[in-house]
C-alpha cells in the first residue's frame, strides 16, 4: 500500500539549530512517536527500534534511516526502512529548511510502501495515522526548543 506525505511547519528556531535538531539522533529519539532507541551504524546511517500502534494493530519494529545528500543547514534526502511483528515499509523523504520570521521553516515531502498485517487497516486510516504521527512529532521538536530556550533564560 503506498502512503505520502507532505507539508511545511514553522519551527521557533534559527535555521542552523533546526538542521543541528535534525540531525541529532538523542534529539530524533525523544520526538519521533514511538522511538525506543536510534543508534548511528556508520556515518549519517542508524538502527531504530520503535514500538508503534495503529488503529487496533500494534508492534515493534527495528529499522535503519540513512540521511544523503545534505546540504547543511538547507535540504537532505531521507531514506527508511523497517520491519517487525505487524508488517513492514520502506520510504524517502527530502526536508527543506528555510529562514520564516523568527524562525525557521521546515518544508517535508514523503512516499513509502507498507505492507504486511498494518496494511490490513486500509489506505484512509493509514493516512490518518500519519498525519497524527508527524503532528506528535513536531509538538515534540517545538518544545524541545521551548526546553533549551527555558534551559538558556533560567
Amino acid at each position: 500500500m503506498k502512503l505520502d506525505i507532505g507539508g511545511s511547519e514553522t519551527i521557533p528556531a534559527s535555521v542552523d539549530a533546526l538542521w543541528v535538531a535534525l540531525n541529532d539522533p538523542a534529539v530524533l529519539t525523544r520526538c519521533i512517536p514511538g522511538c525506543k532507541s536510534m543508534t548511528e551504524t556508520s556515518p549519517d546511517s542508524y538502527k531504530v527500534e520503535m514500538q508503534l500502534r495503529v488503529a487496533a494493530v500494534g508492534g515493534t519494529f527495528e529499522g535503519a534511516i540513512s540521511l544523503s545528500d545534505k546540504d547543511a543547514p538547507k535540504s537532505c534526502n531521507i531514506q527508511v526502512s523497517g520491519s517487525g511483528s505487524i508488517g513492514h515499509g520502506t520510504g524517502t523523504a527530502r526536508f527543506d529548511i528555510e529562514p520564516d520570521g523568527e524562525g525557521a521553516k521546515l518544508l517535508y515531502n514523503g512516499n513509502g510502501e507498507i505492507g504486511g498485517l498494518v496494511a490490513g487497516v486500509g489506505q484512509r486510516i493509514l493516512t490518518s495515522v500519519s498525519k497524527h504521527l508527524i503532528g506528535r512529532f513536531f509538538v515534540a521538536l517545538r518544545k524541545e526548543f521551548e526546553t533549551s530556550a527555558n534551559r538558556a533564560a533560567g
